[in-house]
């Protein structure tokens, strides 16, 4: 468990509390060259397409039963994209979205609906995701009466009241309205929402983001607990990666649409390998001051580019402090260092002799 007073300190070197992953032949969740691309337009009435947003450019990872799998990146970098294209909120323009062998790229509307019972999702705000109109306990049972789960008002309100309990908030605080809770009141009622049709995988953008730190701490706490409890799958998306830390298996690092660095999550905190995953490891804060001083910062040149017209060759070379004149015409790939280790990065000392990490899936 993570304490509730202070930031969980990325340079904790002992074993956290995290998930036991489940045995099974194949992965949960597997994402095959994922891209979502958005086009831009140009004139009113004949609009004439003259570019493409690439929020997400072939991005692989897969989920196994039981596990988290952390992603991590800056803002723009296309982390919330890759989660709503999984719902299919956003619909991928290439790849593979694999739910238990089934692909939801290709399913149809009735086909896709039963399925998304088996996915729950919590979002970043835990004010603007409620309807404020609607009672917490109408919001919470909202999936129920979609996907037609109980067959009595009884059983419904029964469901309803058990749900709020396994979160931590009282039987009696259904008949409130949104505006009558606190911010953490209100993700627990996010965690409930997403539980109530009983998924498999649940999505968290960046669930604890804008909650104060204690709050946090205790939202992480009731999300391992969950997990250990009904067995769930979680892809964590965030930016700060000493929360990471405490939730997740193993940890994606993604830059402007790409997967930059993925491993195993006391190797990627004990030896990071891309510049990126280390000027972001840089910039998390220790609570310990002696450590803080002696910690060095790697500030970053500008800001991220634009996805309607990404760098040429390696998509962080115009930031990053190493590079060099190659970086600026050679696409990395993403190549295996170690058997859960994968880094996109010809800085990266042994690149040429590290083997292509081909099987993206593999080790994401």
């Amino acid at each position: 468990m993570i304490t509730q007073t202070s930031t969980p300190p990325t340079t904790q070197t002992g074993a956290s509390h995290t998930p036991a992953v489940l045995e099974q032949s194949r992965p949960l969740l597997e994402v095959r060259n994922l891209q979502v691309h958005f086009p831009v337009t140009r004139g009113f009435i004949l609009q004439r397409r003259i570019g493409s947003i690439k929020a997400v450019d072939g991005v692989n990872f897969s989920i196994n039963p039981g596990e988290t799998l952390g992603l991590v990146g800056e803002s723009g970098s296309g982390k919330t994209t890759t989660g709503r294209a999984i719902l299919q909120l956003t619909r991928p323009t290439g790849g593979e979205i694999l739910f238990d062998g089934h692909d939801l790229v290709n399913l149809n509307g009735s086909e896709l609906r039963k399925m998304r019972r088996s996915i729950g999702v919590v979002f970043q705000d835990p004010y603007g995701a409620l309807n404020p109109r609607a009672t917490a306990g109408q919001i919470v049972g909202a999936p129920l009466v979609v996907h037609k789960l109980h067959e009595s008002k009884a059983e419904y309100r029964k469901h309803v009241e058990s749900l709020f309990e396994t979160v931590g908030l009282n039987r009696s605080m259904t008949r409130r309205y949104p505006h009558e809770f606190s911010g953490g009141q209100r993700q627990r009622l996010g965690v409930a929402r997403a539980l109530a049709a009983r998924p498999r995988l649940v999505i968290l953008d960046e669930p604890v983001s804008s909650l104060d730190v204690s709050i946090q701490a205790q939202i992480i706490n009731l999300l391992q607990d969950l997990q250990a409890r009904f067995k769930l799958s979680y892809l964590f998306i965030a930016h700060d990666l000493s929360v990471v830390r405490h939730i997740s298996n193993r940890v994606a690092v993604m830059y402007l649409g790409k997967i930059v660095e993925t491993a195993d999550r006391n190797e990627l905190y004990r030896n990071p390998l891309h510049p990126y995953t280390k000027a972001l490891l840089s910039a998390a804060p220790v609570p310990d001051p002696i450590v803080e001083r002696k910690s060095a910062r790697i500030v970053l040149k500008g800001d991220i580019p634009s996805p309607l017209n990404p760098p040429s060759g390696c998509v962080f070379h115009t930031r990053c402090p190493i590079a060099v004149p190659e970086c600026s015409q050679t696409v990395p790939e993403l190549r295996q260092f170690g058997p859960l280790h994968a880094a996109a990065c010809i800085r990266v000392p042994g690149y040429g002799d590290a083997r292509p990490d081909s099987s993206g899936e593999k080790h994401v």
